[in-house]
């Protein structure tokens, strides 16, 4: 599966794992200062730069008034390349909640698409689960949560960890989810209809699907 890496404009303290070598590399707009920072040299540089504050050369530029967030303009040019894993950096901490609740709904839609994304913090990863399970190694540790994103989640299945769930339904208007706990037994989440938004911490690294 190829990787798509894009890196945002909030906060990115490093990387999670090393950048693959065929990987699509974007910066959207103020990701562009990580890169930098980390020595990478993106394959393609996006956004309408309000957040970068100039408009680099060789940029893809776009008007701010708009209806894709950079993020998305980023999402949808790694699917033109046929990348099916999107890794999200400097998606999480920044100062717009807005904006990070429209990162989980770009999850969301890479998710639609059959496409799998993981949105990287400084210390919390998020991914979207659709019809499907994930699965993390013995020994991880901290917290997790489960929320229910769009239509009721049905067929929820949770084990290994300290609160268990089976068969369960999830909601969109109940946090029933949220502060799991790893339990260091191996753990696995299962949905059979619908979407679940998953957040751990990143220490524990990325789940198996």
């Amino acid at each position: 599966m190829k990787e798509c890496v894009i890196f945002c404009a909030a906060e990115c303290v490093g990387l999670a794992r090393p950048i693959g070598q065929d990987a699509f590399v974007i910066a959207a707009d103020g990701g562009l200062r990580h890169t930098k920072k980390l020595g990478i040299t993106p394959d393609a540089v996006l956004g309408d730069f309000d957040s970068l504050g100039y408009t680099p050369e060789g940029a893809n530029v776009f008007p701010v008034e708009k209806d894709d967030t950079d993020s998305m303009l980023a999402v949808r040019l790694g699917l033109k390349q046929g990348c099916g894993e999107f890794l999200l950096y400097g998606s999480l901490d920044g100062p717009r909640l807005d904006h990070t609740v429209a990162n989980f709904q770009t999850l969301q839609f890479l998710a639609d698409r059959g496409a799998i994304g993981y949105l990287i913090g400084n210390t919390t990863m998020v991914t979207v689960v659709k019809n499907g399970k994930i699965a993390f190694p013995a020994g991880c540790s901290g917290t997790i949560s489960v929320f229910c994103m769009g239509a009721d989640a049905e067929g929820v299945t949770e084990r290994g960890l300290y609160y268990g769930l089976e068969n369960g339904t999830l909601t969109s208007g109940f946090p029933l989810g949220v502060s799991n706990h790893f339990t260091g037994k191996k753990a696995e989440i299962f949905v059979k209809s619908g979407s679940l938004l998953v957040l751990w911490e990143q220490k524990n690294g990325f789940p198996k699907r």
